[in-house]
């Protein structure tokens, strides 16, 4: 079984994902039972179906497919996946923060396909709280990833006030001009 990191914490993954090539198939596939992550086409043509199983269902999302696609279904998905492509393409953290911050979704949210150690830090401060690592990427050193640094002075998903308006002590200190009382 894969493992992946979810909520800071190396796990085994029970997901079972369905390849993009079943989206093809006209009526419902035979699928494994327990839970299954399918492609945003499978979702939006056999959606019923998919809810009618019983079982936990995800969808992922390829780079390029609109969150806003899934929208109305949140309350369905207890996992969304966002594909990376290629470590290059960065628009899985737009549609990461779309879906946490438009949408509200609170449930799993994943990065799949070439995602490396150096990301991770980043992907959790768009919202995401899963991670499908690279089969060649050392899942220890990748989870070490996640704190790679101690603060972030911009506000994000994880933090949304910036650094100067947490009200810490640091920054509440009364600046001095020089002048005594």
């Amino acid at each position: 079984m894969t493992r992946i990191i979810r909520n800071a914490r190396i796990e085994e993954d029970h997901w079972t994902r369905i390849d993009a090539a079943t989206e093809a198939m006209p009526d419902t596939p035979s699928l494994p039972s327990g839970p299954i992550l399918v492609p945003l086409a499978l979702w939006q043509a056999q959606r019923a179906a998919l809810i009618a199983r019983g079982t936990p269902v995800g969808v992922w999302l390829d780079a390029g497919e609109d969150a806003a696609a899934l929208a109305n279904d949140l309350s369905q998905l207890d996992l969304i996946a966002v594909n990376f492509p290629k470590f290059t393409d960065g628009r899985g953290y737009s549609s990461a923060r779309t879906l946490r911050e438009r949408y509200g979704y609170r449930g799993e949210l994943r990065a799949i396909g070439d995602v490396l150690l150096d990301q991770l830090f980043f992907m959790h401060r768009c919202g995401f709280d899963a991670f499908a690592v690279r089969a060649d990427t050392d899942i220890e050193r990748a989870l070490a990833g996640l704190h790679s640094f101690s603060d972030s002075y911009q506000g994000a998903v994880d933090t949304p006030l910036p650094h100067f308006r947490r009200g810490d002590v640091a920054n509440s200190a009364t600046p001095t001009t020089g002048a005594t009382a």
